[in-house]
């Protein structure tokens, strides 16, 4: 298993899903989205394991004016936007090779032990 959970470290629900992980016993790589971020190829691998661009922003995001942008802006700058500002994804992003999933979801991390 290769896992990446990808979230801020103010997100109750990724501390949680770390946790899930940790006392598993199943090594993880943490990566913070304000810092770093998901890489080109790595965001479209999660959109295309949960159903596109729409699937992955979070509507209950605290940046208002900038969700209403996203969600006015031509199709074609949208991915480019929400790249630019991956706090408006759901969190966390759990990855495992070319799954993955949105929020706290055990019951699927534990169908990939």
């Amino acid at each position: 298993m290769n896992i990446q959970i990808f979230g801020t470290k103010k997100s109750a629900e990724t501390r949680k899903a770390e946790r899930f992980f940790k006392e598993r016993g199943i090594k993880f790589q943490s990566v913070d989205l304000k810092e770093k971020g998901l890489s080109k190829g790595e965001f479209q691998s999660v959109s295309q394991a949960v159903g596109g661009l729409d699937a992955m922003i979070d509507q209950d995001c605290k940046d208002k004016d900038l969700l209403a942008m996203i969600k006015y802006i031509a199709a074609e700058d949208r991915v480019e936007k929400v790249m630019e500002n991956q706090t408006v994804l759901k969190q966390p992003i759990v990855r495992n090779g070319k799954q993955a999933t949105l929020g706290y979801q055990p019951e699927v991390w534990k169908k990939w032990e």
